[in-house]
């Protein structure tokens, strides 16, 4: 059986291709295979999930008026000024 170095293939490999290579992977494996995997990544997934819930949630705030928003020169205040970035 011949070594593959995986840095190697990755190298040449473009990350679409790695995608689609992955894809058939998980849609062709078994069950448990599924869920070790899942498990590994189980934490990201969530975060992204409660990220984009947030985000949303703020979203919808600021188109009911609700909440603060800044201008620009606020921003580039707060940027420079650490007094009005810890007033938030």
């Amino acid at each position: 059986m011949k070594k593959v170095n995986l840095l190697e293939i990755r190298i040449i490999m473009e990350p679409i291709t790695i995608r689609q290579k992955l894809h058939q992977f998980i849609d062709t494996m078994e069950d448990k295979k599924a869920e070790a995997i899942y498990t590994l990544f189980e934490d990201e997934i969530n975060s992204d999930v409660q990220r984009r819930k947030r985000i949303l949630a703020e979203r919808e705030n600021y188109l009911r008026g609700e909440g603060k928003s800044y201008s620009w020169e606020d921003i580039k205040e707060m940027a420079v000024d650490k007094e009005k970035r810890h007033a938030l």
